[in-house]
Formats: structure tokens, sequence, C-alpha cells
């Protein structure tokens, strides 16, 4: 008889790590250029669409079926064996299905913003089908690694480390992304369109994580089966906090500011390296295993960027790869019974590390051939053409995902006054008599001063008004700052910029205005810009010129 309970715990920790593809595809689609949101939403939906079904046709049987000499198990195609124990072979099913599709996801944000989309579908489909069941059949299906004693609880290497090395190999031959590199190889900073959703997608993976780690468990009858899934509980969000924590200071001391985007990463390095051993060490062995995650992800990422010249826009293969091989070799060292710091010996640790560099080699191999015939093939890297201009629009005809998102309509109450515009500004000309002329000015301000600008424009007669949000920087090329470790070469900074057309106002008049009003004497003040106005054209009324400009009333 099947236990309720036990059935119940693993449908909801399938669910739970389900639901981790909406957190990888909020950290990579934030993480990347707006150009490409849609496409990365696309093939985070397709990871898990088409491992679905590649898994239940192929890849379980060759994960857990009867194992042929400890390297691969027997196909069972579309699952017609009974995997069953205390709960139903599909409920075991659904939860294998949704590790696989956390392992093919992994590569999509390594490879973002340059991959041809049916490239990487027919990647996806090998890795689910083929070479995540295999590696997956040693460890967890009662393969080789398995009956030496291997011990990845949750999957650091199964599912983390397999990700990471696939995400490597593939962005290595795939090659950076235009403009990545200079021509002297030195990295350029190519930020992620919203750190917003970058963190959200972080959140939703903590929380995810608890499925992820605690429901590999597969049990929740017993006093022991809770005391395991508490202190999995502990663990696996002792180690995240703390890598986050240690992450955010090492960042601090390299780069003068604490990393936003390296940070949320440091708490997915904590979470993948817990993994393997979340159910074998202490709350001090997963502090211990969170602080090496933060220095491994942070510096690992560098080397990546920097030395290896690997363009990874999210840091998959740093915070999946490099951790997940981390997370497991600290299995030998921390956990209670059998750990090198526990009075174990090397012998869990050369197992473990047995383990990493078999899993390894068999990725790296399996995958530079897949990626190799599919590059030489139907090609895996998109046109110059179709990445400058974004893979929404190109792979997918999308114009934007962002279609009906327009700038901060600020409110143009022109007609109140602001306590920081000099009460001396006035105007004394007489306009009536000055030629009919128009001219555009376009002044370009930091945001804080826009009141100041709009009162003073106001008390000159100065009523129509157009404002936008802008990035830009001057001669200076904006603060210096680093994006992940990497400085900007040009920072580009928020500004406001603000355009009127002057007719009976003297230029030379509005102009002094704005100067007297705006300038501090220190960089930053602004720019005005001054443009001859051929004509303006009422839509409504057809009329043209200054017409066009008066009030009907």
């Amino acid at each position: 008889m099947f236990s309720s309970v036990d059935t119940l715990w693993v449908l909801i920790a399938a669910a739970l790590v389900f639901f981790m593809q909406a957190g990888f595809a909020m950290v990579e689609t934030g993480f990347t250029r707006a150009k490409n949101a849609g496409n990365i939403i696309m093939k985070n939906l397709m990871d898990f669409s088409l491992g679905t079904i590649v898994f239940w046709v192929l890849g379980f049987g060759l994960m857990f079926g009867t194992s042929n000499g400890g390297f691969i198990g027997t196909p069972d195609f579309f699952v017609q064996g009974d995997y069953s124990s205390t709960f139903p072979t599909y409920a075991f099913l659904i939860f294998q299905t949704v590790f696989c599709a956390t392992a093919a996801t992994i590569v999509s944000g390594a490879m973002a913003e340059r991959t041809k989309f049916i490239s990487y579908c027919i990647y996806s489909v090998v890795l689910s089908a083929l070479i995540y069941p295999v590696s997956g059949h040693w460890i967890w299906g009662g393969g080789w690694l398995a009956e030496m004693g291997f011990h990845d609880f949750a999957g650091s290497t199964a599912v983390h480390m397999v990700g990471g090395v696939a995400a490597l190999v593939g962005a290595k031959i795939l090659g950076p992304r235009i403009g990545k590199y200079a021509k002297n190889g030195k990295p350029n900073a190519i930020p992620g369109h919203s750190l917003t959703l970058g963190a959200l997608g972080v959140f939703i993976l903590w929380f995810c994580w608890f499925g992820f780690n605690g429901g590999s468990t597969v049990s929740a009858t017993g006093d022991d089966a809770l005391t395991s899934m508490a202190t999995i509980f502990v663990t696996t969000n002792l180690s995240a906090a703390t890598a986050a924590t240690v992450t955010m200071i090492i960042t601090w001391l390299r780069y003068k500011k604490p990393d936003i985007s390296m940070t949320l990463n440091g708490a997915l390095a904590g979470l993948v390296a817990i993994t393997a051993g979340c159910d074998l060490v202490s709350p001090f062995g997963a502090f211990a295993i969170g602080v090496i995650a933060a220095f491994v992800v942070v510096f690992g990422i560098e080397f990546i960027d920097k030395t290896l010249k690997i363009d990874d826009p999210v840091g998959a293969i740093g915070v999946h790869g490099l951790c997940g091989a981390t997370g497991t070799l600290l299995v030998g060292l921390f956990a209670l019974d059998g750990g090198l710091f526990y009075g174990g010996g090397f012998e869990m640790l050369k197992i473990q590390f047995i383990g990493v560099v078999a899993v390894i080699a068999w990725v790296a191999i399996t995958m530079t051939i897949v990626f190799t015939v599919i590059s030489k093939t139907i090609g895996l890297r998109v046109s110059e053409h179709e990445e400058i201009v974004g893979l929404d629009i190109e792979e997918h005809g999308l114009a934007s995902s962002y279609a009906d998102f327009m700038p901060v309509d600020y409110s143009m109450n022109l007609s109140s006054t602001s306590n920081n515009t000099p009460s001396a500004v006035t105007n004394t000309v007489d306009k009536t008599s000055l030629p009919v002329k128009m001219t555009k000015l376009s002044i370009i301000i930091n945001q804080e001063k826009l009141d100041i600008l709009k009162s003073a424009l106001d008390s000159i007669g100065i009523t129509g008004i157009t404002v936008t949000q802008a990035l830009g920087c001057g001669m200076q090329k904006g603060h210096t700052e680093f994006y992940r470790g990497v400085e900007f070469d040009t920072q580009l900074l928020p500004k406001i910029k603000v355009e009127v057309v002057v007719c009976k106002i003297p230029v030379d008049f509005v102009i002094n205005t704005v100067k007297k009003v705006l300038g501090s004497g220190t960089i930053g003040d602004g720019k005005i810009f001054v443009y001859n106005i051929e004509n303006v054209i009422k839509i409504r009324t057809g009329e043209e010129g200054y017409l066009a400009l008066q009030d009907d009333n």
C-alpha cells in the first residue's frame, strides 16, 4: 500500500521544482537585454515541454531501468514498468521529470542572446533524452558511482554540474556576444535590462529549493524522515544566506560597492553547493560551504569572463558548474558520517572526486559532439544582423516583449511653484513685438532638477513642454562603475530630456533662465541643445507654424 503522506510530499515537491522554471526564466531574462527577453522565455518553456516528452519516452528508462553493467539503464519506453515504493510510479516519474528539466534549462542563460532557437531545441532534446539520464543512472539509478558510495543527495553534480558543464561547452563553441570583448581582449560589461526580474527569479528559486532538496527525502513518514527534512531545510537556507552575505562583502571590497547581480548569483551558488550534502552536514558545515561557494562564484565568474574569455551572460557556469562540483567535493570534508573533518579519512573525498571527474568527462565529451554537429549542420549561432537587432524579432517575429511599455509619464503641473526656483526669474520682454521664429531647446538634466526647471519655464510663459527619460553621458563617460566585476567603458546614466519650442520669447532669454536656475558650477549640470524648426502642423485643424502652437482659447 502507498503512503498518502509520502505521495503528497513527493507531488508537492515536484510542483515546487517545476516552479523553478519560472525562477530560471526570470533570472535569465533579467540578466540579459530586453530585445531577447521573449526568446529567453520561449527557451525555458520549451526546455520543460520538450524535456517532459523525451524523458517520458526514453530518458526515464535509461536513468532508472535495470542497470547494464552500471553504465546505463535498460530502455523502458513510455515508462511501462513498476517503479513504485511508498508512492506510485507516476509520482516518481513527475518528480524526476522536473529535475531533468532543471538540468536542461541551466544552459539557456550561458548561451543567451546569440543562439538559434531550433538549435537550442535540438540540444535540449538530446540532453534530456540521453546525456542527463546516463550520468543520472550512475548516481541515482543504481549505477557504478552509486555502488562505490558516491553521495549526491539532491543533485549538485547530477543536475547542476551537468547543466553547468554543458553551458561551458556550449558558450565556448558559440563564442562571445558582439561587443563583449575589445580587440585587446578586455571584457566589456553588457548589463541585463532588469535586476528586478533577476532578483524575483532568485527568490523564486530559493523558495523552490526547499522542494528540490527537501523533496529528495521522498518520504515524510516517521520521526526520522521529518527530522531529516527539517535538517535539510535549515542547511539549505543557511548555505544560501551565508553565500549571499559573503559574496556581498567580497564585491564590496573588490569593486568598492556591493554588486547586486553578483550577490544574487551568490545566493544561488550557496544553494547549488549545499544540494549534494544537505542531508549529511551540520548547520556549521552548511555555513562553511556557503562561505566557500561565495569565493568560488565571484572568482570563478571573473576567471571565466576575463581569463578564459567565455561569455556567460548570467553566470551559469560559475554558479552551477563550479559550485556544483565544489559542493559535491565538500561532502567528503563536511559529512558528519564519513567526512574528512569528522574522522572519516580521505575515502569519501576520493569517491566524490572520482564521481565529479567522471561526470565532467561524460558531459564535456558528449556535449562537444552535439554542439559541434549542430554548428556544422544547421548552425548554432544567429547571424550578426539577427544578434544586433535582437532574437525576439528575428527568431519569433516579436517586435518587443514590452510592446506597451512607455517612459514614465511625469505630471506637468506647470502652474505649481517650487521652493527651489529662484524668485528673481521674471519675464520683462514684450513678446508681441518680436518676430515669429520657432526654435526647439532640448535640455538634458538630472531628474532631481526637473521641478525647478518646470517652474522656471512656467514663470516666463513657456507652458508647452515634453519630458522623456533618457540614458547618456558626456565627455567624462559617466561614473566609473562595475557590473559583475567588469568595469564599464562608458556608463550610461539616467537623465531627463526636456524639450520646449520657443516662438515669441527670445531664445537667449530662455537659455539664460535655464542656466540661472540649473547652473551650480559643477560637472553634471546638464546641456542645452538648440535647433531651428522649419514648421509645425496641428493635425486636428491643419494650422501651421506659430498658429499651430497657440492655445485654442
